[in-house]
This record gives C-alpha cells, structure tokens and sequence, in this order.
C-alpha cells in the first residue's frame, strides 16, 4: 500500500511539473494585442485577486490617476518573494477624480531576458477599446518602478 501511494504521488508531482512550463508556454510574448486579448479573453484579468495589502479602490497619484484597481493574477499573486514568478501579471484599472474609469496598465513578468536590466518586465498602457501605447521597455514605467527594484518593480505590494 505504501508503494502505490509513494508512486501515486511521485506521478502527481512529475505532471504537475511537467504542466507547469506548458502553462507558461500559453502565456502571450511581448506584444500588446496579444497580452490584451490573454487578459480581456483567455484569463480576464477583472476575475482575479486584489493583493491582501491592497484591496479594491485605493488612492492613486500620476501617472494613472488619483484613484485605481490593481488586479494580480494567481503566479503573481503565488510568488512568495521578489524576485516574482516569470507569467506574474499586475493589471492597473486606472480612475479619473469622479473615479470614472479611464484607462488600463499592465506590468507583465513576460520572460527571462527580455530586459534583464529591468526585471524583465513588459509594460503597456492601453485605452479602454485595448489600443496600448506605448507598450514593451517604456522609459517613464521603468524610472517610476525601478525605485522599487528589490521589490521586483512592484509598487503597491510588500512583500514579507
């Protein structure tokens, strides 16, 4: 009886590893239309978590606006430590003043050596229709998060 669980649970553990990068394999690259229809279609983003830290409506500043919504997705919201897991996905709802609605970022973990010099991560700010621009190594994105480097970029989280 031992044995069979022993070899139950070492089949268990060799397929989730092996899913594991198959999971990764679906994820989008670096492209803005790809990553918008992975986070409005394939996973949407509004049906993930909030970090425990930071939950729903929070005060903002500039550049996304004085109120906004920050959702992770489960490989974000799962590493335990910086730095994140490659796939972590942190979407922005950004809101004006009257907190309407204004406009979506995203900093996405996207793979190892896209920018190595910045975490790897692949920003985009997209409209409300999905139109990003700018999109990929964006220079005022990275200057504004860099601050928080042994923090993997990510500002609105602690980790502990």
């Amino acid at each position: 009886m031992k044995k069979i669980v022993m070899i139950v649970g070492f089949v268990l553990c060799a397929a989730s590893l092996a899913l594991a990068p198959m999971a990764l394999a679906d994820m989008p690259g670096p492209n803005a239309k790809e990553l918008w229809n992975y986070i409005t279609k394939v996973s949407p983003y509004q049906k993930w978590s909030f970090w425990p830290d930071h939950q729903g409506m929070q005060p903002g500043r500039a550049p996304h606006g004085p109120f906004h919504k920050v959702y992770v997705n489960d490989i974000l919201l799962n590493s335990p430590a910086p730095p994140v897991q490659y796939g972590s996905i942190e979407v922005k709802e950004s809101y004006n003043k009257a907190k309407k609605f204004v406009a979506i970022t995203v900093q996405y973990k996207v793979k190892k050596g896209y920018n190595p010099n910045d975490g790897d991560w692949f920003w985009v700010k997209y409209s409300l229709k999905g139109r990003g621009k700018p999109a990929g190594k964006v220079k005022g994105c990275i200057e504004c998060h860099g601050t928080r480097v042994k923090n993997d970029f990510i500002l609105v989280h602690e980790f502990k």
